[in-house]
């Protein structure tokens, strides 16, 4: 299974883990899937760093390099397809431009979504999975 990480399931996974429930971690953890996380994660994350909403011991750049080594993740890009897709989701949904980009992302390239996010996981156009079970 390709499993895309919503940021903050990305952030929980490197900085608290005991957030993510024991199915999601199964997930996880299983060497048959193929994890992946967005570069508008990273955008995110950086975001939230430069507002002082996020603090990390180590510098960013390394935090990233390092949160995608232990996971055993690849990154997928945002590409031009990517930003169409994200505007072009049948609505109503997510009016946060982020999100929007992780729905795209993860349809695009066939993954579940996975994500604490209620919007998300309601939505009935993607294939999410809840990281609190």
């Amino acid at each position: 299974m390709k499993i895309l990480l919503d940021t903050h399931v990305w952030v929980w996974s490197q900085e608290r883990p005991e957030e993510i429930g024991a199915r999601a971690r199964g997930m996880l953890l299983d060497p048959d899937n193929d994890l992946y996380v967005s570069s508008i994660s990273t955008l995110e994350i950086a975001r939230m760093v430069a507002q002082g909403k996020l603090d990390f011991v180590k510098d960013m750049r390394q935090w990233v390099r390092d949160g995608l080594i232990a996971l055993g993740a690849g990154n997928l890009h945002v590409h031009d397809e990517t930003a169409i897709e994200a505007y072009s989701l049948k609505e109503p949904f997510h009016r946060d431009p982020a999100d929007r980009v992780l729905v795209a992302t993860a349809r695009l390239n066939g993954c579940t979504l996975l994500s604490a996010d209620r919007l998300i996981l309601d939505y009935p156009y993607v294939r999410a999975s809840d990281a609190r079970e």
